[in-house]
């Protein structure tokens, strides 16, 4: 879920020696495309696995526990939970990189250029959440309203890609700074709603090491070391917090420096831009694919929907992703521009913007998460998982052929 100014080292450099955006852009993009069908290969693979002859391999692989720590810092998860809580802790670290580097040199620097995507990211939020909770008021399925308020960039970035050189590059950058905002939105949904009962003791040692790593900066301190020990302890702190421990990976993400800084001999030491360059391929390539693996293996039979509540959920989920962010957004977007808060990117029309519209409705990745987070019930959160890979598939056909179609009508136009 990057930022249009990730990957800032990719492609050429102009004469001061940094890399010129559309290479950066370029090369972001085919990254994201590669990892998006890596993505989706794993996703199979799991769906495979978990409705074959061989299924309960697949459910102890995740359930097996393995314990690390010790004495009041002691965890002991399942091997589907530590993917969860921990490896996803790394991919919310470069979402927080991310997100610092868009607000401080990207696209929402400036509040003007800001208004389009973050409208447009507020109305693909609140209108998926208000249909799917409509759908399930007074249901056991209630709590997963913040399931379809999700938008997987890998795979929308990726289609994009796909489309090649007939998709402006305005198209493109809105749909990235969309795509920033929506991430702020669903850490906050995250932290607020999907986390545990408060522990009032981890979370004063989760703040207070927060103000000693911002201390160490302000005083000159870069050790990697210290950085390294410090993100560890502060996992841990937020995991026994009760709040969601990939929320430890966004704080630390946020605190990151987006300009060169040297330390007490002079040598510069990481900064936003260059831990995602390090970080990035293994998000992409490694965090997200066992992710898949770990979450996408749902069995699909005849009873997938016995459960209590369950079609509901699967309704909502599919109607908030395919419904709720093609009308949230298209309708966000046309207020803005008809009260003359924002104007449409050069060159992108009110088809492309439906088209990319559709493409947000691709939930997957964090969908997937929420799942998890909302619902204990395993039939509630299976049949959610289901509605999720059927409404991304969906957003992906439908986003793609209006893309495809408007794309053919101008350049029918033109030849005339």
């Amino acid at each position: 879920m990057p930022a249009p100014g990730v990957l800032a080292d990719a492609g050429e450099r102009d004469q001061g020696g940094s890399r010129r955006p559309r290479d950066a852009f370029g090369a972001f993009v085919q990254s994201e495309a590669s990892g998006g069908i890596v993505l989706v290969v794993m996703a199979l693979i799991a769906l495979i696995w978990a409705n074959s002859g061989v299924r309960h391999g697949y459910e102890s692989l995740w359930d097996h526990h393995v314990s690390l720590g010790f004495g009041c810092a002691r965890i002991d998860e399942s091997l589907h939970a530590w993917v969860n809580d921990a490896l996803m802790a790394v991919f919310f670290f470069i979402v927080g990189v991310e997100i610092k580097r868009e607000l401080v040199v990207g696209e929402l620097r400036d509040r003007q250029a800001a208004m389009l995507p973050a409208v447009a990211a507020i109305g693909g939020m609140v209108v998926p959440a208000v249909i799917f909770a409509a759908l399930n008021a007074g249901q056991r399925g209630s709590g997963g309203w913040g399931i379809p308020m999700a938008t997987d960039i890998a795979f929308a970035l990726g289609i994009l890609a796909l489309l090649g050189p007939r998709i402006p590059a305005g198209l493109k950058v809105f749909l990235l700074a969309l795509a920033i905002v929506d991430d702020l939105g669903a850490i906050a949904v995250i932290a607020l709603f999907y986390s545990k009962s408060m522990s009032g003791g981890w979370l004063l040692l989760a703040a207070a090491n927060i103000v000693l790593l911002c201390g160490l900066w302000i005083v000159g301190v870069r050790s990697r070391i210290v950085f390294i020990v410090c993100a560890v302890t502060l996992w841990i702190a937020v995991f026994k917090s009760g709040v969601h421990a990939t929320v430890a990976g966004v704080i630390l993400g946020l605190l990151l420096p987006t300009h060169p800084q040297p330390n007490r001999r002079g040598k510069n030491l990481p900064t936003a831009e260059s831990v995602e360059h390090v970080l990035h391929p293994w998000s992409a390539f490694v965090v997200m694919p066992v992710f898949a693996l770990a979450n996408a293996g749902v069995r699909i039979n005849g009873s997938a929907f016995d459960g209590v509540g369950a079609g509901r959920v699967a309704i909502g989920v599919v109607a908030g992703l395919l419904v709720g962010k093609i009308l949230g957004i298209s309708i966000a977007v046309w207020v803005a521009v008809r009260m003359g808060l924002a104007v449409l990117p050069a060159s992108v029309s009110w088809v492309q913007i439906f088209g990319a519209a559709a493409l947000a409705g691709i939930g997957f990745t964090v969908s997937l998460f929420v799942s998890d987070l909302a619902f204990g019930d395993p039939s509630l959160r299976d049949a959610a998982k289901i509605g999720v890979l059927a409404a991304s598939v969906i957003a992906g056909i439908v986003g793609s052929v209006a893309l495809m179609a408007h794309s053919r009508r101008e350049i029918s136009c033109n030849d005339r």
